[in-house]
């Protein structure tokens, strides 16, 4: 028996020209699309996210008619990413529980799509957070800090893998290119930006050396900046700035390169699914875990760190295996269908 179509709000941060939430709501919407739902999502960008991806969008923070758009769905979905947290800023936090609160207030089911929860320093932010989750109708985490923290407040999420595991990927063609991914972090020093400049010019003196952006605001002005380093290295390296793709531009370009430098957990995540031999640079413990998932070197953007013999050994490391190991992670939908059918 076919289910019903169902009318589907998604809120999350989306718009932001991010590459790792825009992946997952592609792979969000797509999956809902087959099920036969209509979908409104709220974007920072209504009409570049409606473009993209043949969906209704609402401009997140147009309050009165997001209420009303809710007030005649069926179900929310929020996320995926890291929503409910305070790190970013208290006033991010409030506004996604608004959206979860505004849709409970209509009793209309809610579905905490593969979060990060936390951290959640601010005693009302954390206690709005536990009252509003413990009303929600299903909830999946990301990580196994999410899960404990929910299963402390007395919650039963489930445990899920990335839904960027199911993107699909193109043939892969080697062009003698290395990809190196970068994003502003305030500990990452100028130091060792240099240092890993002067790796990357000796080691990859001859390959093409290609910067990518994933979210303007925050990489672009640092991709400017290390293509710049590499220059004062080495002016005749053949370098390129990749900036303003779009997801399915991105994984197009991905399929030409040969190995990755990549700070962010959805570039290394991409470069896996083609097997490609990364080295991830750590801000983040998401990094540390899917380094240590595939076996792969890690540098926690330390300048005393030795970076050539981590790029020797990321040279090491198989194809075939990773890219094996990365077709075994997959994204499980069976029980999001189930809770929006229900």
């Amino acid at each position: 028996m076919e289910s019903k179509s169902k009318i589907i709000a998604i809120s999350g941060y989306y718009g932001f020209e991010n590459f790792g939430d825009e992946a997952i709501l592609k792979v969000l919407t797509s999956e809902l699309k087959n099920q036969g739902h209509s979908l409104t999502v709220f974007s920072k960008s209504p009409i570049v996210t409606s473009a993209k991806l043949g969906v209704n969008s609402i401009y997140t923070f147009d309050i009165p008619k997001l209420i009303g758009f809710i007030k005649n769905a069926d179900v929310l979905i929020s996320g995926g990413g890291s929503l409910l947290q305070d790190a970013t800023s208290i006033k991010s936090l409030l506004y996604y529980l608004f959206v979860i609160a505004v849709a409970l207030f209509y009793k209309k089911d809610v579905i905490i799509f593969a979060q990060g929860i936390g951290p959640l320093k601010n005693f009302i932010g954390r206690l709005l957070t536990k009252m509003l989750l413990k009303r929600c109708k299903y909830i999946t985490v990301r990580d196994e800090k999410s899960l404990f923290l929910l299963r402390g407040w007395k919650l039963n999420p489930e445990l899920v893998s990335d839904p960027v595991w199911n993107i699909d990927i193109k043939e892969s063609v080697s062009m003698k290119r290395i990809g190196i991914q970068l994003r502003s972090w305030k500990g990452l020093s100028q130091k060792y930006l240099m240092a890993l400049a002067r790796e990357v010019a000796t080691s990859f003196a001859d390959f093409e050396i290609y910067i990518y952006s994933f979210q303007e605001a925050l990489d672009l002005s640092l991709c400017n900046h290390f293509e710049a380093q590499l220059k004062l290295v080495n002016p005749n390296l053949k370098t390129k700035v990749l900036n303003n793709l779009t997801i399915d531009e991105t994984i197009q370009s991905f399929a030409n390169i040969d190995y990755l430098i990549g700070m962010r957990y959805h570039a290394c995540l991409l470069a896996l699914k083609y097997g490609i031999p990364t080295l991830a640079l750590s801000y983040d413990i998401k990094v540390d875990k899917i380094a240590q998932r595939f076996g792969l070197p890690c540098s926690h953007l330390d300048a005393s760190e030795n970076i050539s013999d981590l790029i020797a050994e990321m040279k090491s490391l198989n194809r075939t295996e990773l890219r094996n190991k990365a077709a075994s992670c997959r994204f499980d939908f069976s029980n999001v269908i189930k809770a929006i059918d229900n």
